[in-house]
């Protein structure tokens, strides 16, 4: 081949080669213009987001794939958005009938805690129509509310039921001193009894007076220096006609100077129960001791007895209203079940606690725990050496 053809074909290769090059961009052009276009998130509403950062209520925002696409922090928290996703499918079903209605709805739903366990939170759920292709549900938790509720309509029943029991009793004592008119001792019997149980209800209607008025009050008005030495010298000796009456030794091995901010009555009142308590299940001729220090800036108030004990699956309890160990021996101590639960409200309301330790066989350690007065020195308070209940009962660590 000569030189001439050589050219000519390189050159008809050459133009080839274009021609192909052109024709396939120009297909890629047609090809990309020709797909469909991606499918895109309708945006929210303008300002939609900035409103849920500062609603109280949980927030969430699902497009129309049930997909969350924008939630409050909340919402994450109590469990119920997980990623992109509902977690409960009963927010889901609201979510869908607004959805396809149109129609505001507001429901209580009872949703899992978590996937495990039984435990349940009640949820206050409004779900309404966000512009075109979203749905917003507020959720509210209700849990502790429904809690409350229960605990007053328990409460109600519990004091109907307490004062049942002394008003049927006076009732019936007065039909029957009503039929012995014409025997004096009978008469004399009924009556005293009827006194027995006119105290009972007396003192009922006072200690659900006392909680009553300590649960609404959740701090003290005017809290005051108290000493605390001489508010267990005061309940103590309230104590000793009772004590006396069963040969029970009240003991106390009190520090001096302890001194806390509050209302010196209050703290009276829940010394007084605790030693109360610990006479009334003690069996007679025993020791009750009670024991005042400072430890780690805080004022310690200890009652010991040397009773039955309660036992440790009780233990969790036994502040709770009108709870009782054992009823038969509450109701004869004259037990309300009310005084340990004044106990705790006092406590809570000076910034402190109760606790107590107890075996079975061994008796009781209850502890009541104060903030200490801040013009205490620590110097003097290292000096103070605590009360010891009794030689045979070691106080264990309490939790």
């Amino acid at each position: 081949m000569d030189a001439t053809s050589a050219a000519l074909l390189a050159g008809f290769a050459g133009l080839l080669t274009g021609a192909l090059a052109v024709v396939a961009v120009r297909y890629s052009e047609r090809q990309q213009t020709s797909m469909p276009p991606t499918t895109s998130v309708t945006p929210l509403p303008s300002g939609v987001a900035d409103v849920l950062a500062v609603l109280r209520s949980s927030a969430i925002v699902v497009d129309s794939a049930d997909e969350v696409i924008n939630n409050s922090p909340s919402a994450t928290a109590y469990g119920l958005v997980k990623g992109r996703e509902l977690v409960h499918g009963e927010l889901r079903h609201l979510a869908r009938q607004v959805r396809r209605d149109g129609v505001i709805r507001e429901s209580q739903l009872e949703l899992a805690r978590g996937p495990l366990g039984q435990g349940r939170s009640i949820m206050q759920a409004r779900v309404a129509p966000l512009g075109s292709s979203h749905v917003l549900l507020l959720v509210e938790d209700h849990t502790q509310a429904r809690r409350v509720e229960e605990v007053r309509r328990d409460f109600v029943a519990n004091v109907s039921h307490e004062l049942k029991t002394p008003v049927g009793g006076l009732g019936l004592l007065a039909e029957a001193i009503q039929d012995a008119k014409d025997d004096p001792e009978a008469v004399e019997r009924f009556a005293s009894r009827m006194q027995i149980e006119s105290h009972r209800l007396a003192q009922l209607v006072k200690e659900i007076v006392d909680l009553s008025r300590l649960q609404v009050a959740d701090t003290l008005h005017e809290p005051r220096l108290v000493d605390v030495t001489a508010a267990v010298h005061e309940a103590i000796d309230y104590s000793r006609v009772g004590a006396d009456a069963k040969q029970i030794d009240i003991a106390e091995a009190c520090a001096p100077d302890l001194k806390v901010f509050g209302d010196e009555d209050l703290l009276v009142t829940a010394v007084r129960n605790l030693i109360g308590n610990a006479v009334a299940y003690s069996e007679p001729g025993t020791r009750v001791a009670v024991g005042g220090r400072i430890a780690d800036e805080m004022v310690e108030i200890t009652v010991t007895d040397q009773g039955q004990g309660i036992p440790a699956a009780e233990q969790g309890r036994i502040f709770e209203r009108f709870y009782r160990v054992d009823d038969a021996r509450s109701r004869a101590t004259g037990g309300s079940g009310l005084g340990l639960a004044i106990v705790k409200h006092i406590c809570a309301n000076h910034g402190g606690d109760v606790d107590v330790w107890s075996e079975e066989g061994r008796g009781s350690t209850f502890t009541i725990r104060l903030p200490a007065a801040s013009d205490r020195s620590p110097q003097r308070a290292s000096q103070t050496s605590p009360a010891r209940p009794f030689p045979s009962q070691k106080r264990e660590p309490t939790a």
